[in-house]
Protein backbone atom coordinates (compact mmCIF):
# COMPACT_ATOMS: atom_id res chain seq x y z
CA UNK A 1 0.00 0.00 0.00
CA UNK A 2 0.22 3.57 -0.70
CA UNK A 3 4.92 5.73 -1.02
CA UNK A 4 8.72 8.86 -0.11
CA UNK A 5 10.78 11.05 1.13
CA UNK A 6 13.26 10.92 4.55
CA UNK A 7 11.07 12.98 7.39
CA UNK A 8 13.13 14.41 9.80
CA UNK A 9 10.49 14.09 12.08
CA UNK A 10 10.87 10.26 12.32
CA UNK A 11 12.25 9.37 15.83
CA UNK A 12 14.13 6.07 17.08
CA UNK A 13 11.73 3.33 17.15
CA UNK A 14 10.52 2.66 20.64
CA UNK A 15 10.94 -1.07 20.64
CA UNK A 16 7.37 -2.65 22.69
CA UNK A 17 8.48 -5.55 24.83
CA UNK A 18 8.65 -6.81 28.36
CA UNK A 19 6.28 -4.26 30.16
CA UNK A 20 5.51 -6.63 33.46
CA UNK A 21 2.08 -7.28 33.96
CA UNK A 22 0.85 -3.68 34.33
CA UNK A 23 -2.57 -3.11 31.94
CA UNK A 24 -2.04 -1.36 28.88
CA UNK A 25 -4.47 1.03 27.90
CA UNK A 26 -2.03 2.57 25.30
CA UNK A 27 1.12 1.48 23.70
CA UNK A 28 4.18 4.03 23.69
CA UNK A 29 3.78 6.09 20.75
CA UNK A 30 6.20 6.90 17.89
CA UNK A 31 6.68 10.08 15.74
CA UNK A 32 4.78 9.21 12.34
CA UNK A 33 5.88 10.98 9.10
CA UNK A 34 4.64 14.25 8.66
CA UNK A 35 1.61 14.93 6.32
CA UNK A 36 1.72 18.67 5.16
CA UNK A 37 -0.43 20.43 3.11
CA UNK A 38 0.49 23.39 0.15
CA UNK A 39 -2.96 24.49 0.99
CA UNK A 40 -5.00 27.35 2.90
CA UNK A 41 -6.25 26.69 6.06
CA UNK A 42 -9.45 25.24 4.39
CA UNK A 43 -7.29 22.65 3.08
CA UNK A 44 -4.82 21.69 5.66
CA UNK A 45 -6.42 19.24 7.80
CA UNK A 46 -6.94 21.01 10.91
CA UNK A 47 -9.58 19.41 13.62
CA UNK A 48 -12.47 21.26 13.86
CA UNK A 49 -14.80 21.08 16.90
CA UNK A 50 -16.49 17.82 17.31
CA UNK A 51 -19.50 19.90 17.23
CA UNK A 52 -18.67 21.76 13.81
CA UNK A 53 -18.73 17.74 12.00
CA UNK A 54 -22.57 16.49 11.09
CA UNK A 55 -23.16 13.19 10.39
CA UNK A 56 -23.97 12.53 6.75
CA UNK A 57 -22.75 12.74 3.25
CA UNK A 58 -21.25 11.14 0.93
CA UNK A 59 -18.20 10.85 -0.87
CA UNK A 60 -16.79 9.75 -4.39
CA UNK A 61 -13.51 7.77 -4.75
CA UNK A 62 -12.18 7.15 -8.40
CA UNK A 63 -9.17 4.00 -9.27
CA UNK A 64 -8.48 2.97 -12.67
CA UNK A 65 -8.12 -0.88 -11.23
CA UNK A 66 -11.07 -2.75 -9.69
CA UNK A 67 -9.86 -3.92 -5.66
CA UNK A 68 -8.59 -8.08 -6.31
CA UNK A 69 -10.03 -8.46 -2.79
CA UNK A 70 -11.70 -7.02 1.01
CA UNK A 71 -10.46 -10.26 2.40
CA UNK A 72 -8.11 -9.25 5.55
CA UNK A 73 -6.21 -12.47 5.82
CA UNK A 74 -5.03 -11.48 1.71
CA UNK A 75 -5.53 -8.50 0.85
CA UNK A 76 -2.28 -6.71 0.66
CA UNK A 77 -1.91 -3.93 -2.10
CA UNK A 78 -2.41 -0.40 -1.08
CA UNK A 79 -5.74 0.45 -2.60
CA UNK A 80 -7.59 -2.36 -0.84
CA UNK A 81 -5.31 -1.82 2.27
CA UNK A 82 -7.60 1.14 3.55
CA UNK A 83 -10.99 -0.04 2.92
CA UNK A 84 -10.36 -3.16 4.41
CA UNK A 85 -9.67 -0.90 7.52
CA UNK A 86 -12.56 0.36 7.40
CA UNK A 87 -14.67 -2.91 7.35
CA UNK A 88 -12.93 -4.93 9.31
CA UNK A 89 -10.93 -4.37 13.18
CA UNK A 90 -8.23 -5.91 14.65
CA UNK A 91 -7.25 -6.25 18.28
CA UNK A 92 -5.20 -3.13 18.33
CA UNK A 93 -4.95 -0.05 15.93
CA UNK A 94 -3.14 3.13 15.47
CA UNK A 95 -4.20 6.58 16.59
CA UNK A 96 -5.52 7.90 13.49
CA UNK A 97 -2.20 9.97 11.30
CA UNK A 98 0.04 8.48 13.61
CA UNK A 99 1.81 5.31 14.03
CA UNK A 100 0.70 5.05 18.01
CA UNK A 101 -0.53 1.91 18.63
CA UNK A 102 -3.96 2.17 20.83
CA UNK A 103 -6.57 -0.59 21.85
CA UNK A 104 -9.51 -1.51 19.15
CA UNK A 105 -11.56 -4.64 19.39
CA UNK A 106 -9.49 -5.33 22.60
CA UNK A 107 -10.26 -2.53 25.20
CA UNK A 108 -7.41 -3.28 27.46
CA UNK A 109 -4.21 -5.91 27.15
CA UNK A 110 -1.43 -6.95 29.67
CA UNK A 111 2.28 -8.30 28.83
CA UNK A 112 3.97 -10.42 31.30
CA UNK A 113 7.18 -9.69 32.30
CA UNK A 114 9.22 -12.00 30.53
CA UNK A 115 7.45 -10.89 27.13
CA UNK A 116 6.45 -14.40 26.28
CA UNK A 117 2.50 -14.02 26.90
CA UNK A 118 0.00 -11.44 25.78
CA UNK A 119 -3.56 -11.22 27.15
CA UNK A 120 -6.56 -8.86 25.60
CA UNK A 121 -9.66 -7.98 27.30
CA UNK A 122 -12.49 -7.77 24.84
CA UNK A 123 -15.28 -4.93 24.57
CA UNK A 124 -18.49 -6.31 24.96
CA UNK A 125 -21.42 -5.61 22.26
CA UNK A 126 -19.36 -5.19 19.44
CA UNK A 127 -21.55 -6.65 16.52
CA UNK A 128 -20.82 -8.67 12.92
CA UNK A 129 -22.07 -6.41 9.91
CA UNK A 130 -24.89 -9.29 10.43
CA UNK A 131 -25.83 -8.37 14.23
CA UNK A 132 -23.96 -11.27 15.71
CA UNK A 133 -21.56 -10.22 18.79
CA UNK A 134 -18.25 -10.85 18.37
CA UNK A 135 -16.43 -12.65 20.73
CA UNK A 136 -12.87 -14.43 21.43
CA UNK A 137 -13.58 -17.44 19.45
CA UNK A 138 -13.87 -15.34 16.55
CA UNK A 139 -10.33 -14.02 17.39
CA UNK A 140 -8.48 -17.60 17.83
CA UNK A 141 -10.84 -18.46 14.25
CA UNK A 142 -9.14 -15.49 12.32
CA UNK A 143 -6.04 -16.03 13.41
CA UNK A 144 -5.67 -19.64 12.45
CA UNK A 145 -7.50 -18.95 9.64
CA UNK A 146 -4.79 -16.48 8.64
CA UNK A 147 -1.87 -18.70 9.39
CA UNK A 148 -3.83 -22.00 7.82
CA UNK A 149 -1.65 -22.26 4.72
CA UNK A 150 -4.84 -23.20 2.58
CA UNK A 151 -6.08 -19.16 2.78
CA UNK A 152 -2.10 -18.74 1.18
CA UNK A 153 -2.02 -15.55 3.36
CA UNK A 154 1.09 -13.29 2.09
CA UNK A 155 1.34 -12.16 6.11
CA UNK A 156 1.30 -15.69 7.58
CA UNK A 157 4.81 -16.05 8.07
CA UNK A 158 4.53 -12.42 10.04
CA UNK A 159 3.19 -15.04 12.85
CA UNK A 160 5.33 -17.38 12.91
CA UNK A 161 6.02 -16.87 16.73
CA UNK A 162 3.28 -17.72 18.30
CA UNK A 163 3.60 -21.04 20.24
CA UNK A 164 2.38 -24.21 17.80
CA UNK A 165 2.76 -21.99 14.46
CA UNK A 166 4.71 -24.60 12.74
CA UNK A 167 2.95 -27.74 14.40
CA UNK A 168 -0.24 -26.02 12.68
CA UNK A 169 1.08 -24.75 9.38
CA UNK A 170 2.81 -28.60 8.96
CA UNK A 171 -1.09 -30.02 10.11
CA UNK A 172 0.34 -31.90 12.49
CA UNK A 173 -2.09 -30.04 14.74
CA UNK A 174 -5.36 -29.36 14.51
CA UNK A 175 -5.17 -25.37 16.39
CA UNK A 176 -2.83 -23.12 17.55
CA UNK A 177 -1.48 -24.33 20.90
CA UNK A 178 -0.16 -20.48 21.81
CA UNK A 179 -3.88 -18.87 20.77
CA UNK A 180 -6.46 -19.35 23.59
CA UNK A 181 -9.37 -17.90 24.95
CA UNK A 182 -9.74 -18.68 28.64
CA UNK A 183 -13.77 -16.79 28.46
CA UNK A 184 -15.60 -15.19 25.90
CA UNK A 185 -13.73 -11.94 26.12
CA UNK A 186 -10.26 -13.03 26.77
CA UNK A 187 -7.82 -14.02 24.47
CA UNK A 188 -4.32 -15.07 25.35
CA UNK A 189 -1.60 -15.13 22.93
CA UNK A 190 1.94 -17.01 23.74
CA UNK A 191 5.35 -16.87 22.18
CA UNK A 192 8.21 -19.08 21.16
CA UNK A 193 10.66 -16.16 22.48
CA UNK A 194 10.26 -12.44 22.97
CA UNK A 195 9.28 -10.43 19.81
CA UNK A 196 9.44 -6.66 19.45
CA UNK A 197 6.69 -6.42 17.17
CA UNK A 198 4.19 -8.66 18.25
CA UNK A 199 1.90 -4.98 19.31
CA UNK A 200 2.60 -4.07 15.77
CA UNK A 201 1.32 -7.55 14.06
CA UNK A 202 -2.24 -7.52 16.06
CA UNK A 203 -2.31 -3.98 14.36
CA UNK A 204 -1.87 -5.79 11.15
CA UNK A 205 -4.83 -6.54 8.51
CA UNK A 206 -4.26 -9.71 8.63
CA UNK A 207 -5.34 -10.27 12.15
CA UNK A 208 -8.71 -8.33 11.55
CA UNK A 209 -11.58 -10.50 12.95
CA UNK A 210 -14.09 -12.15 10.83
CA UNK A 211 -17.03 -14.30 11.27
CA UNK A 212 -16.62 -18.05 10.49
CA UNK A 213 -20.37 -18.21 9.58
CA UNK A 214 -19.61 -15.86 6.84
CA UNK A 215 -16.58 -17.30 5.42
CA UNK A 216 -17.91 -20.70 5.06
CA UNK A 217 -21.06 -19.76 3.41
CA UNK A 218 -19.39 -17.27 0.89
CA UNK A 219 -16.40 -19.49 0.40
CA UNK A 220 -13.65 -18.51 -2.09
CA UNK A 221 -15.92 -15.07 -2.55
CA UNK A 222 -15.51 -13.98 0.80
CA UNK A 223 -13.00 -11.30 -0.15
CA UNK A 224 -16.16 -10.16 -2.57
CA UNK A 225 -18.51 -10.52 0.31
CA UNK A 226 -16.68 -9.26 3.44
CA UNK A 227 -18.66 -8.88 6.95
CA UNK A 228 -16.34 -7.44 9.41
CA UNK A 229 -17.20 -5.39 12.87
CA UNK A 230 -16.36 -2.02 10.83
CA UNK A 231 -17.08 1.47 10.65
CA UNK A 232 -18.18 0.91 6.87
CA UNK A 233 -20.43 -2.44 5.40
CA UNK A 234 -19.90 -2.79 1.20
CA UNK A 235 -23.55 -2.71 0.21
CA UNK A 236 -22.84 -3.27 -3.53
CA UNK A 237 -19.64 -4.48 -5.41
CA UNK A 238 -20.11 -4.65 -9.32
CA UNK A 239 -16.54 -6.15 -10.66
CA UNK A 240 -14.83 -3.40 -12.57
CA UNK A 241 -17.50 -0.70 -11.97
CA UNK A 242 -17.46 0.50 -8.54
CA UNK A 243 -18.21 -0.63 -4.62
CA UNK A 244 -20.71 1.16 -2.30
CA UNK A 245 -19.81 1.07 1.56
CA UNK A 246 -22.41 2.35 4.20
CA UNK A 247 -22.12 3.54 7.58
CA UNK A 248 -22.06 0.72 9.81
CA UNK A 249 -24.87 2.18 12.32
CA UNK A 250 -24.12 -0.58 15.44
CA UNK A 251 -20.42 0.88 14.81
CA UNK A 252 -18.50 0.79 18.47
CA UNK A 253 -16.84 3.94 18.31
CA UNK A 254 -19.18 6.74 18.99
CA UNK A 255 -19.59 9.07 16.45
CA UNK A 256 -17.68 7.13 13.78
CA UNK A 257 -17.35 6.66 10.92
CA UNK A 258 -18.62 10.56 9.87
CA UNK A 259 -20.11 9.40 6.06
CA UNK A 260 -23.32 7.51 5.56
CA UNK A 261 -21.66 6.23 2.09
CA UNK A 262 -18.23 6.17 0.15
CA UNK A 263 -18.55 5.00 -3.60
CA UNK A 264 -15.70 3.75 -5.07
CA UNK A 265 -15.51 3.91 -9.13
CA UNK A 266 -13.45 1.78 -10.93
CA UNK A 267 -12.41 1.94 -14.05
CA UNK A 268 -11.65 5.75 -14.18
CA UNK A 269 -8.08 7.13 -15.95
CA UNK A 270 -6.02 9.43 -13.66
CA UNK A 271 -6.19 12.10 -15.95
CA UNK A 272 -9.68 12.43 -16.17
CA UNK A 273 -10.33 11.51 -12.30
CA UNK A 274 -8.06 15.01 -12.09
CA UNK A 275 -10.24 16.80 -13.69
CA UNK A 276 -13.65 15.71 -12.27
CA UNK A 277 -12.02 16.21 -8.96
CA UNK A 278 -11.62 20.10 -10.11
CA UNK A 279 -14.86 20.15 -11.66
CA UNK A 280 -16.08 19.37 -8.15
CA UNK A 281 -17.52 15.78 -9.84
CA UNK A 282 -15.60 13.78 -7.42
CA UNK A 283 -13.72 13.63 -3.89
CA UNK A 284 -10.81 11.83 -3.71
CA UNK A 285 -8.59 11.00 -7.55
CA UNK A 286 -7.50 7.67 -5.58
CA UNK A 287 -4.70 7.09 -8.23
CA UNK A 288 -3.08 10.57 -7.57
CA UNK A 289 -1.55 13.54 -9.49
CA UNK A 290 -0.87 12.08 -12.98
CA UNK A 291 3.07 13.07 -13.48
CA UNK A 292 1.79 14.54 -17.10
CA UNK A 293 -0.03 17.26 -14.71
CA UNK A 294 1.81 17.28 -11.34
CA UNK A 295 3.76 20.55 -12.49
CA UNK A 296 0.46 22.27 -13.54
CA UNK A 297 -1.21 21.20 -11.16
CA UNK A 298 1.15 22.56 -8.43
CA UNK A 299 1.43 25.50 -10.14
CA UNK A 300 -2.38 26.40 -9.91
CA UNK A 301 -2.75 28.27 -6.83
CA UNK A 302 -6.40 27.10 -6.74
CA UNK A 303 -5.61 23.37 -7.33
CA UNK A 304 -2.95 22.84 -5.26
CA UNK A 305 -4.92 23.80 -2.32
CA UNK A 306 -6.16 20.38 -2.75
CA UNK A 307 -3.14 18.44 -2.18
CA UNK A 308 -1.72 16.98 0.84
CA UNK A 309 1.81 16.09 1.00
CA UNK A 310 3.54 13.27 3.08
CA UNK A 311 6.75 11.75 3.55
CA UNK A 312 6.18 7.87 4.34
CA UNK A 313 8.05 4.71 5.11
CA UNK A 314 8.50 2.99 0.92
CA UNK A 315 10.86 2.12 -1.38
CA UNK A 316 10.42 0.97 -5.04
CA UNK A 317 12.76 -1.84 -6.67
CA UNK A 318 13.30 -4.05 -8.97
CA UNK A 319 12.27 -7.39 -7.77
CA UNK A 320 14.82 -10.16 -9.61
CA UNK A 321 13.22 -13.89 -9.24
CA UNK A 322 16.42 -16.08 -7.81
CA UNK A 323 15.17 -19.14 -8.70
CA UNK A 324 14.79 -17.90 -12.99
CA UNK A 325 17.84 -18.59 -14.69
CA UNK A 326 19.46 -16.32 -15.66
CA UNK A 327 18.64 -14.47 -12.33
CA UNK A 328 20.00 -17.21 -10.02
CA UNK A 329 23.33 -15.64 -10.69
CA UNK A 330 24.69 -12.80 -8.17
CA UNK A 331 26.44 -11.65 -11.31
CA UNK A 332 23.43 -10.93 -13.45
CA UNK A 333 21.78 -9.52 -10.04
CA UNK A 334 24.53 -7.09 -9.25
CA UNK A 335 24.33 -6.06 -13.22
CA UNK A 336 20.65 -5.19 -13.14
CA UNK A 337 21.51 -2.98 -9.89
CA UNK A 338 24.35 -1.45 -11.40
CA UNK A 339 22.89 -0.61 -14.78
CA UNK A 340 20.05 1.65 -13.82
CA UNK A 341 20.07 5.35 -13.75
CA UNK A 342 17.94 6.14 -10.78
CA UNK A 343 18.63 10.01 -10.84
CA UNK A 344 17.20 9.85 -14.48
CA UNK A 345 14.13 7.93 -13.42
CA UNK A 346 13.42 10.57 -10.38
CA UNK A 347 13.68 13.02 -12.81
CA UNK A 348 11.18 11.54 -15.06
CA UNK A 349 8.67 11.71 -11.91
CA UNK A 350 8.88 15.38 -11.01
CA UNK A 351 11.60 14.81 -8.38
CA UNK A 352 8.84 13.44 -6.13
CA UNK A 353 11.72 10.61 -4.85
CA UNK A 354 15.28 10.51 -3.94
CA UNK A 355 17.26 7.33 -5.46
CA UNK A 356 17.76 4.70 -3.03
CA UNK A 357 20.24 1.87 -2.34
CA UNK A 358 19.04 -0.36 0.27
CA UNK A 359 15.46 -1.95 1.11
CA UNK A 360 14.97 0.23 4.29
CA UNK A 361 14.23 4.05 3.30
CA UNK A 362 16.07 6.91 5.13
CA UNK A 363 13.29 7.60 7.77
CA UNK A 364 13.36 3.85 9.16
CA UNK A 365 15.35 3.34 11.46
CA UNK A 366 18.08 0.98 10.73
CA UNK A 367 18.91 3.25 8.00
CA UNK A 368 22.59 3.16 7.10
CA UNK A 369 23.33 6.23 5.79
CA UNK A 370 27.13 5.59 5.14
CA UNK A 371 26.62 2.34 2.82
CA UNK A 372 26.93 3.74 -1.22
CA UNK A 373 25.19 0.24 -2.55
CA UNK A 374 25.65 -0.09 -6.53
CA UNK A 375 26.26 3.08 -8.52
CA UNK A 376 25.36 3.35 -11.75
CA UNK A 377 28.02 1.77 -13.67
CA UNK A 378 27.21 0.64 -17.03
CA UNK A 379 31.27 -0.46 -17.49
CA UNK A 380 30.72 -1.89 -14.77
CA UNK A 381 27.15 -3.88 -15.44
CA UNK A 382 28.41 -5.48 -18.75
CA UNK A 383 31.78 -6.29 -16.52
CA UNK A 384 29.11 -8.59 -14.17
CA UNK A 385 27.39 -10.00 -17.05
CA UNK A 386 30.86 -10.91 -18.53
CA UNK A 387 31.88 -12.57 -15.15
CA UNK A 388 28.46 -13.96 -15.03
CA UNK A 389 28.72 -15.97 -18.60
CA UNK A 390 26.55 -13.57 -20.66
CA UNK A 391 28.74 -11.30 -22.30
CA UNK A 392 26.19 -11.31 -25.26
CA UNK A 393 23.12 -10.45 -23.26
CA UNK A 394 20.22 -12.13 -22.74
CA UNK A 395 16.19 -11.97 -23.02
CA UNK A 396 13.84 -11.71 -20.36
CA UNK A 397 10.22 -10.41 -18.98
CA UNK A 398 10.05 -7.55 -16.96
CA UNK A 399 6.12 -7.01 -15.51
CA UNK A 400 5.16 -3.51 -14.36
CA UNK A 401 1.38 -2.10 -13.01
CA UNK A 402 -0.41 -0.78 -16.12
CA UNK A 403 -1.23 2.31 -14.88
CA UNK A 404 0.89 5.95 -15.33
CA UNK A 405 3.63 6.59 -14.17
CA UNK A 406 4.66 3.00 -13.67
CA UNK A 407 5.07 1.75 -17.51
CA UNK A 408 6.77 5.03 -18.23
CA UNK A 409 9.28 3.90 -15.37
CA UNK A 410 9.77 0.37 -17.11
CA UNK A 411 10.44 2.01 -20.16
CA UNK A 412 13.62 3.69 -18.40
CA UNK A 413 14.50 0.69 -17.03
CA UNK A 414 14.35 -1.25 -20.39
CA UNK A 415 16.26 1.40 -21.75
CA UNK A 416 18.83 1.55 -19.23
CA UNK A 417 19.25 -2.83 -19.34
CA UNK A 418 19.05 -2.96 -23.07
CA UNK A 419 22.61 -0.21 -22.64
CA UNK A 420 24.27 -3.59 -21.12
CA UNK A 421 22.40 -6.10 -23.52
CA UNK A 422 19.64 -7.23 -21.55
CA UNK A 423 16.30 -7.31 -23.83
CA UNK A 424 13.64 -6.55 -20.88
CA UNK A 425 10.03 -7.63 -22.71
CA UNK A 426 7.41 -5.16 -20.86
CA UNK A 427 4.52 -7.12 -19.73
CA UNK A 428 2.54 -3.65 -18.42
CA UNK A 429 -0.73 -5.67 -16.97
CA UNK A 430 -3.39 -4.76 -14.32
CA UNK A 431 -1.98 -4.78 -10.32
CA UNK A 432 -3.90 -7.88 -9.75
CA UNK A 433 -2.21 -9.41 -12.46
CA UNK A 434 1.28 -8.54 -11.54
CA UNK A 435 0.98 -9.49 -7.92
CA UNK A 436 -0.59 -12.88 -8.69
CA UNK A 437 2.72 -13.44 -11.24
CA UNK A 438 5.01 -12.53 -8.47
CA UNK A 439 3.55 -14.55 -6.14
CA UNK A 440 4.42 -17.68 -8.56
CA UNK A 441 7.82 -19.23 -8.28
CA UNK A 442 7.67 -19.60 -12.06
CA UNK A 443 5.60 -16.35 -12.95
CA UNK A 444 7.78 -13.67 -13.35
CA UNK A 445 11.53 -13.05 -13.87
CA UNK A 446 11.49 -9.43 -13.20
CA UNK A 447 9.17 -6.94 -11.37
CA UNK A 448 8.92 -3.39 -11.49
CA UNK A 449 7.25 -2.36 -7.82
CA UNK A 450 6.07 0.81 -9.08
CA UNK A 451 2.25 1.21 -7.53
CA UNK A 452 2.54 -1.52 -5.90
CA UNK A 453 6.17 -0.46 -3.80
CA UNK A 454 6.59 -1.39 -0.33
CA UNK A 455 5.27 0.87 1.88
CA UNK A 456 5.94 -0.04 5.60
CA UNK A 457 2.51 -1.82 6.93
CA UNK A 458 4.41 -0.90 10.59
CA UNK A 459 6.40 1.38 11.47
CA UNK A 460 9.58 -1.28 12.31
CA UNK A 461 12.94 -1.86 9.78
CA UNK A 462 11.80 -6.09 10.70
CA UNK A 463 8.48 -4.89 8.04
CA UNK A 464 10.86 -4.52 4.88
CA UNK A 465 12.40 -7.78 5.89
CA UNK A 466 9.87 -10.61 6.89
CA UNK A 467 7.12 -10.76 4.25
CA UNK A 468 8.71 -9.26 0.75
CA UNK A 469 12.86 -10.69 1.58
CA UNK A 470 12.30 -13.38 4.38
CA UNK A 471 12.11 -17.31 3.99
CA UNK A 472 8.69 -16.85 5.26
CA UNK A 473 7.25 -14.53 2.39
CA UNK A 474 8.88 -17.10 -0.78
CA UNK A 475 5.99 -18.91 -0.50
CA UNK A 476 2.59 -18.99 -3.08
CA UNK A 477 0.60 -15.67 -2.99
CA UNK A 478 3.44 -13.87 -1.38
CA UNK A 479 5.33 -10.71 -1.82
CA UNK A 480 8.43 -11.69 -1.75
CA UNK A 481 8.42 -11.74 -5.55
CA UNK A 482 12.01 -12.60 -5.48
CA UNK A 483 11.60 -16.08 -3.73
CA UNK A 484 14.71 -14.84 -2.00
CA UNK A 485 15.24 -16.98 0.67
CA UNK A 486 19.05 -16.54 3.28
CA UNK A 487 18.29 -18.67 5.85
CA UNK A 488 21.53 -16.88 7.89
CA UNK A 489 19.79 -13.77 7.08
CA UNK A 490 16.52 -15.39 8.78
CA UNK A 491 18.33 -15.94 12.11
CA UNK A 492 19.79 -13.01 12.68
CA UNK A 493 15.91 -11.66 11.82
CA UNK A 494 15.27 -13.46 14.61
CA UNK A 495 17.66 -12.02 16.84
CA UNK A 496 17.13 -8.67 16.49
CA UNK A 497 12.98 -9.14 17.08
CA UNK A 498 13.92 -10.90 20.27
CA UNK A 499 15.29 -7.55 21.73
CA UNK A 500 12.74 -6.52 23.25
CA UNK A 501 14.28 -4.14 26.04
CA UNK A 502 13.92 -0.72 25.54
CA UNK A 503 17.11 0.43 26.29
CA UNK A 504 18.68 -2.45 23.62
CA UNK A 505 16.68 -0.07 20.83
CA UNK A 506 19.49 1.73 18.63
CA UNK A 507 21.62 -1.80 19.35
CA UNK A 508 18.00 -3.38 17.90
CA UNK A 509 18.11 -0.55 14.89
CA UNK A 510 21.83 -1.45 13.73
CA UNK A 511 21.51 -4.93 13.77
CA UNK A 512 18.72 -4.60 11.12
CA UNK A 513 20.41 -2.21 8.91
CA UNK A 514 23.09 -4.60 8.65
CA UNK A 515 21.03 -7.72 7.77
CA UNK A 516 19.96 -5.35 4.73
CA UNK A 517 23.16 -4.26 3.77
CA UNK A 518 24.64 -7.47 3.90
CA UNK A 519 21.54 -8.83 1.86
CA UNK A 520 22.64 -6.70 -0.92
CA UNK A 521 25.80 -8.18 -1.86
CA UNK A 522 23.29 -10.56 -2.98
CA UNK A 523 21.36 -8.45 -4.61
CA UNK A 524 17.71 -10.23 -4.63
CA UNK A 525 16.53 -6.67 -5.28
CA UNK A 526 17.56 -3.33 -7.39
CA UNK A 527 16.08 -0.37 -5.15
CA UNK A 528 14.92 2.76 -7.30
CA UNK A 529 13.93 5.10 -4.99
CA UNK A 530 11.76 6.23 -1.92
CA UNK A 531 8.89 7.99 -3.09
CA UNK A 532 7.13 11.06 -1.39
CA UNK A 533 3.25 10.88 -0.95
CA UNK A 534 0.32 13.55 -3.01
CA UNK A 535 -3.49 12.67 -2.02
CA UNK A 536 -5.53 15.25 -3.60
CA UNK A 537 -9.12 15.92 -2.21
CA UNK A 538 -12.30 17.89 -2.35
CA UNK A 539 -12.55 21.09 0.01
CA UNK A 540 -16.12 19.85 0.49
CA UNK A 541 -14.68 16.71 2.44
CA UNK A 542 -11.68 16.94 5.16
CA UNK A 543 -10.93 15.47 8.33
CA UNK A 544 -8.38 15.62 11.45
CA UNK A 545 -4.82 16.18 10.67
CA UNK A 546 -3.09 13.55 9.05
CA UNK A 547 -6.11 11.27 7.38
CA UNK A 548 -6.10 11.48 3.65
CA UNK A 549 -1.83 10.65 4.08
CA UNK A 550 -2.23 8.37 7.08
CA UNK A 551 1.26 6.92 7.52
CA UNK A 552 -1.06 3.28 8.67
CA UNK A 553 -4.39 3.63 7.06
CA UNK A 554 -2.81 3.76 3.71
CA UNK A 555 -3.45 6.12 1.82
CA UNK A 556 -7.13 7.41 3.43
CA UNK A 557 -8.21 6.59 6.85
CA UNK A 558 -11.87 6.74 5.31
CA UNK A 559 -13.47 6.39 8.61
CA UNK A 560 -12.52 10.29 10.04
CA UNK A 561 -13.20 12.06 6.73
CA UNK A 562 -16.39 13.67 7.27
CA UNK A 563 -18.06 16.33 5.16
CA UNK A 564 -18.47 20.02 5.25
CA UNK A 565 -21.74 20.58 3.06
CA UNK A 566 -24.16 18.51 5.68
CA UNK A 567 -27.14 20.34 6.33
Amino acid sequence: MNRLLASASIVALLALGACGEEKKEEAQSQAAPAATSEAAPAASGAAPAAAEIKQGGSMIVTFKDDLPTLDPAIGYDWKNWSVIKSVFDGLLDYKPGTTEIVPDLAESFETSADGLTYTFKLRHGVKFHNGREMKAADVKYSLERMIDPKTQSPGAGYYAGIKGFAEFQGGTAKEVTGITTPDDYTVKLELTAPDATTLHLLALNFSFVVPKEEVEKAGADFGKKPVGTGAFKVSEWTSGQKIVLERNADYYKPGLPHLDKITFEIGQEPVVALLRLQKGEIDIAGDGIPPAKFTEMMNDPAAKDLVITADQLHTGYVAMNVTMKPFDNVAVRQAVNMAINKDRIVQLINNRAVPANQPLPPAMPGYDATYKGYSYDVDGAKAKLKEAGLEAGFETDLYVMNTDPQPRIAQAIQQDLNAIGIKANLKSLDMGTVIAAGGKKDGAPMIWSGGMAWIADFPDPSNFYTVILGCGGAVDGGWNWSWYCNKDLDKRAAEANAMTDPAKTNERAAAWGKIFTDLMADAPWAPVFNEKAYVVHAKRVQGPNGVFADPIHIPVNYDEVYATDVK
